[in-house]
């Protein structure tokens, strides 16, 4: 390819709106237009890359016995009201009618389409097990498109689904794609990936991983223990804590101690029916003590009123059900926060910040377990960061008081405790038991969830087993978004100057840059090289143009390509050529003209070895 015909412009400048390395060097560097919010039109280098990505996910599905199909992008409503989605998933899923009057969803993604293209295929148990997968558009109506590629509404995924007659199979099966999913990432440049366990979502099933890149440029809160290498998404992560080991020295807490988030399950839960005790002694530290608090309504500012620690606390956090718009109150220790993917996976419904008027009858900063007087159908729950806790300060459900002295076993003997809050940096780690938690940020490149039978049950699939008896299979999907997975590379290989590719999904493998075009002889030495080199079967973009050296060396920074040739006036006499690698000035030879399309070679082959090096083994 010559450059002087390459459609696309580059850009010096950095766009404005631009919040990541990615985006900022994709747009500047023309792999990409935007269209509009989260939609991008991708130009010659990006194609470029995202088909050698597409064609790595190919090898390593063929390899796990997968079949490529393809499902529709227009999808009927009828394959989402079987499964239940279609009134389940929120606002992302973009729904609209046809001129018949027929309702119909952009696919997000495609489990119900792959249980409608195989239920009657897969009627008998000799056809299992088996997967399908596809690389395929679609959308997802984000709210937030950000970041260039990283997260957009339009987008090409290759998402796999595989058929199990048992939980076994299912399992060893999903061993398997857990190790494709890390040789993808690895022959694509990023071995770094980590997996991580993570929560479903929408998604449901049993168990689900996520493959994250760890880069400050991520959305995704990563939980990771460097003793013992325990990893999981926030939104996944157990918190655990012991109630002895309370912080003594006060710290600030987001939210007011009934103003932050959240919400419950265990409907009709209720704690003891202590009321104020008006006329308690002052100085009896174990009696539940009514505090007058005005103006008080944050647990920071509770904790700087009452001189304690926000971890003496007990604050209450309020969310509403999307389905009906019951209150849910959420009790936790007042230096955690809510971790709302937990408490929506508890319902099992979506939930939003609560909105408290006075007809509800709940006191807006002053709630509290003791003698809450919640509307009817509210739902309350306890984290387990208050089991077995005493001398708490919590909301006293009336205007301007709080109490001390809660005992959550003397004063709320009902309560049933569970993991709802967020785990947090030097945090116990759930798996080695030290003290060790730190938090990341990661991108995530890949996901795959083991679905059970949560699509083949609703959607009435089943097969016939050896002795006639009908079963619902259970099913396994495997998701990875082309395009970030290409943004992500770039976030995690780039300098100053532009991309780094791998050599693996380089746009070209050399850029060829003829210094001083209007040189006769320098031009008829770069025009030698680059058909030597398309003989050779290297991919290779010939700057033609007869520009200066700077926008030359610039374009050629933007553009990536592992391994750089120069033919110069200065060269030439020398009888040689320059070569180089992106990103490493002290790599830079002069060579001889006549070996100069076997050192590419034998550099490009360099560059795969080590490449391929850290590329694991198939299971």
């Amino acid at each position: 390819m010559k450059l002087s015909k390459l459609v696309g412009d580059r850009f010096k400048e950095t766009p404005s709106d631009c919040v990541v390395a990615s985006h900022a060097l994709m747009l500047r560097g023309g792999y990409m237009k935007y269209v509009a919010n989260g939609i991008y039109s991708s130009l010659p280098p990006l194609k470029r890359i995202t088909k050698k990505i597409e064609e790595i996910i190919r090898e390593e599905m063929d390899a796990l016995d997968g079949q490529e199909v393809s499902f529709p992008v227009a999808l009927p409503a009828s394959l989402w009201e079987e499964s239940g989605r279609y009134t389940s998933v929120g606002s992302e899923l973009l729904r609209f009618t046809d001129r018949n009057g027929a309702k119909m969803v952009l696919g997000m993604t495609h489990e119900e389409a792959a249980v409608q293209l195989v239920r009657e295929y897969a009627s008998t148990y000799s056809r299992y097990p088996f997967m399908i997968y596809q690389i395929q558009t679609k959308f997802r109506d984000e709210a937030r498109p950000r970041a260039g590629l990283i997260r957009v509404r339009e987008f090409t995924m290759k998402d796999a689904y595989s058929f199990h007659t048992s939980q076994e199979d299912l399992e060893s099966y999903y061993a398997r794609c857990l190790r494709a999913y890390q040789r993808i990432f690895a022959r694509a440049g990023i071995p770094e990936v980590v997996c991580v366990a993570s929560d479903s979502g929408m998604m449901g099933g049993s168990l689900s991983h996520e493959f994250m890149l760890l880069t400050p440029a991520g959305e995704d809160s990563i939980v990771l223990c460097p003793e013992c290498g325990y990893s999981a998404n926030m939104e996944a992560a157990e918190c655990i804590y012991h109630t002895e080991e309370r912080n003594t020295e006060k710290g600030s807490a987001d939210g007011s101690a009934d103003a932050d988030q959240a919400d419950g399950a265990d409907s009709g839960i209720r704690c003891g029916n202590a009321s104020l005790r008006e006329n308690a002694s002052a100085d009896d530290s174990s009696s539940l003590l009514p505090v007058e608090t005005p103006g008080v309504h944050t647990i920071e500012e509770l904790a700087d009123f009452l001189h304690i620690a926000p971890s003496s606390t007990c604050k209450a956090v309020v969310y509403q059900k999307n389905q009906d718009d019951s209150f849910c109150v959420l009790f936790l220790r007042g230096d955690l926060e809510v971790n709302e993917a937990k408490l929506t996976s508890f319902l099992g419904e979506d939930i939003h910040p609560a909105v408290i008027t006075e007809e509800s009858g709940l006191q807006a900063g002053f709630i509290g377990p003791v003698s809450l007087q919640a509307p009817e159908g509210t739902t309350v729950l306890f984290d387990r960061s208050l089991e077995g806790l005493s001398g708490l300060a919590c909301g006293a459900n009336k205007e301007g008081w709080h109490l001390t002295g809660l005992d959550m076993k003397r004063d709320c003997p009902d309560a049933v405790y569970r993991d709802f809050a967020k785990a947090f940096a030097g945090g116990i780690c759930p798996v080695c038991g030290r003290r060790s938690l730190t938090i990341s940020r990661g991108i995530e490149v890949g996901n795959i969830f083991q679905l059970g039978d949560k699509y083949s049950r609703s959607m009435h699939m089943q097969y016939v087993d050896e002795k006639g008896n009908s079963h619902t299979p259970i099913m396994g999907c495997y998701g990875i978004g082309v395009g970030r997975l290409a943004a992500s590379v770039c976030e995690a290989k780039h300098d100053d100057y532009g991309p780094i590719w791998p050599i693996s999904i380089a746009p070209w493998q050399v850029h060829l840059c003829c210094m001083r075009g209007d040189n006769a002889e320098v031009r008829a030495q770069a025009d030698r090289l680059y058909e030597a080199l398309q003989k050779a079967g290297v991919e290779v973009l010939y700057d033609d143009r007869n520009v200066s050296a700077g926008v030359m060396f610039s374009d050629a920074d933007l553009l990536g390509a592992p391994v750089r040739l120069v033919a110069s006036p200065r060269n030439l006499k020398e009888g040689c050529v320059e070569l180089s690698l992106r990103g490493d000035k002290a790599s830079a030879v002069k060579i001889p003209e006549e070996t100069a399309v076997d050192s590419v070679l034998a550099k490009i082959g360099e560059l795969e070895e080590a490449l391929e090096a850290k590329v694991p083994e198939r299971i």
